[in-house]
């Protein structure tokens, strides 16, 4: 809603919303965002590898997947990860981590025990089979995510005094008044190249539903429409109990306040239900994925060369920090799933087509900001339960936790969610994390009062100030996948490439996952053809 005219996000939510899904799809996937995914089942790679060694670079979702199934093949594997956990942006924050950022500022985290917050991926949609299947795989448990809850608010700066409105509410009047329209085109023979009298009939009585139309479809002030969007005096019990019927927001008002620009939120394919999360955070999948490959993994490794000849690959790396002193690791083969915003900085004897690729792909800004509240406002003044509010103000959104609901205790909201390389979240990161969440509770206190009163502690990251990747996610233009985006993902020499910017699916760990599988297929074929 914010930017509209600047952010593709935006746009994909005009065209979904003026145009319908179908055509936000196909929209998504010109640029790169659909997020179904073609998964179609566990690999099986077949053949005698004789002991064939392979370098993963990076204990990423993509690494440890690469890792996990090349070894189930009988490779000798071995990973370099930069971070002391595995991972990658696969990432949770609990009470009494500490991050430090580019720059050297830490931020250590206060959270109660039992409370996280996710800087990176944060929902798991239903399409997501390859992700979910290793969720499954490694035991991983999971819960519901709440993507639309129509109790949250939607909010403009500029509409209504500022004063935030339910989504019920703003859903339940756009569809009426838009129903209220069509079904007058209807009835007056507008749509006679359209439909057919059978059909005319059928949608009319289809819009009077859909739409809480009254008899003479009109969109009006009825116990129909409150059943909708909600009661300005609920139904009750006893001698109190006559309900009393709300009242619409008038259509002008309506489409003037850009609203209706985030009803649509629950109809992307990657946001439709059922939703997931792991218990006790996004980060669990890493832990349970490093659990399984323990031993195979050597963390704290910042890797400062690449180089190949016709029988193998040397990679040299140091310690961290402070460790100066290199050291060599050696394998027949690599894997690389090192971002490129940070390989694009390493030398790495790999063919120009490659090189240039890399050199090439530009990252995301992303700016997430976890906010710490001493009670769980949002359920016990509001009754939100999970979901997202949006608003036009820079932080986006606020999403609810979707666990631990009626909790007498507090809880941690995401307070803030930039995304896209838009004015706001170049402005946004050029904060300082205690500025950043100082300014995302300024924000939500618009929409929620109790923020200052109820605010506990905060942590904020800024993603191109994350030193391994140094920015989000890889970002392709439709121009710029067309030239270079085969030779990111050939394979040059003994060394491939993988992670979500080697995929369809960039920004989401469903792509990590399926770009690793799709690299040792082709991998396992390239070596199990040399013998």
């Amino acid at each position: 809603m914010h930017n509209l005219g600047i952010s593709r996000r935006a746009l994909l939510n005009l065209i979904g919303t003026s145009a319908g899904s179908a055509v936000m799809y196909d929209a998504m996937l010109t640029l790169g965002y659909a997020a179904q995914s073609d998964f179609a089942g566990p690999i099986r790679l077949s053949g005698d590898v004789k002991g064939t060694s392979v370098l993963v670079l990076g204990a990423g979702l993509a690494g440890m997947t690469a890792a996990y199934e090349l070894r189930k093949a009988g490779y000798r594997v071995q990973i370099l990860e930069y971070n002391d956990r595995p991972g990658g942006r696969n990432w949770s924050l609990y009470g009494g981590d500490e991050y430090t950022e580019l720059g050297g500022a830490t931020q250590k985290v206060q959270f109660a025990k039992g409370l996280y917050f996710n800087p990176g991926p944060w929902r798991i949609p239903h399409g997501h089979q390859g992700l979910l299947h290793y969720c499954k795989l490694l035991n991983v448990p999971l819960e519901s995510f709440c993507q639309v809850n129509y109790e949250a608010y939607l909010h403009s700066a500029r509409a209504f005094g500022g004063r935030p409105r339910r989504f019920r509410e703003v859903s339940a009047d756009f569809n009426g008044n838009v129903a209220e329209l069509l079904a007058k085109a209807t009835s007056q023979n507008r749509l006679d190249d359209t439909v057919t009298a059978d059909e005319k009939d059928a949608l009319l009585q289809a819009l009077k539903e859909w739409g809480a139309l009254d008899k003479n479809y009109q969109y009006r002030k009825s116990d129909q429409v409150s059943e909708v969007r909600g009661y300005d005096v609920p139904p009750g019990g006893g001698l109190a109990s006559t309900p009393k019927d709300s009242d619409p927001i008038p259509f002008k008002q309506l489409v003037s306040s850009g609203l209706w620009s985030s009803i649509h939120s629950g109809q992307e394919i990657g946001h439709q239900s059922q939703i997931f999360q792991p218990i006790g955070g996004m980060g669990m999948i890493g832990k349970a994925f490093g659990a399984s490959l323990k031993g195979l993994i050597r963390y704290g490794c910042k890797v400062t060369k690449i180089v190949q000849d016709s029988n193998g690959v040397k990679v040299t790396y140091t310690g961290r920090p402070g460790d100066v002193q290199e050291k060599i690791a050696v394998a027949d083969w690599c894997v690389c799933t090192i971002p490129a915003s940070i390989l694009s900085q390493i030398p790495m004897a790999v063919g120009a087509p490659m090189r240039n690729a890399i050199n090439s792909l530009s990252y995301e800004a992303s700016i997430k900001v976890g906010l710490e509240f001493k009670r769980r406002f949002w359920e016990e003044d509001d009754h939100i339960y999970g979901g997202i509010s949006y608003t036009d103000q820079p932080i986006t959104n606020i999403s609810y936790p979707s666990t631990d609901y009626l909790h007498n205790g507090g809880g941690v909201i995401l307070g803030a969610y930039l995304y896209g390389d838009t004015p706001d979240s170049f402005e946004f990161a050029a904060m300082s994390a205690q500025d950043q969440v100082k300014e995302a509770l300024a924000q939500g206190e618009r929409i929620h009062p109790q923020y200052r009163k109820e605010f506990k502690s905060g942590v904020s990251v800024s993603w191109h100030r994350v030193p391994w990747t140094l920015g989000c996610a890889g970002h392709w233009t439709d121009e710029n996948r067309k030239k270079n985006y085969g030779n990111l993902c050939a394979i040059d020499g003994r060394i491939v490439l993988a992670g979500e910017h080697c995929s369809r699916l960039p920004a989401w760990q469903e792509g990590a996952v399926l770009s690793a599988l799709d690299t040792v297929q082709r991998l396992h074929e390239r070596v199990v053809n040399s013998r």
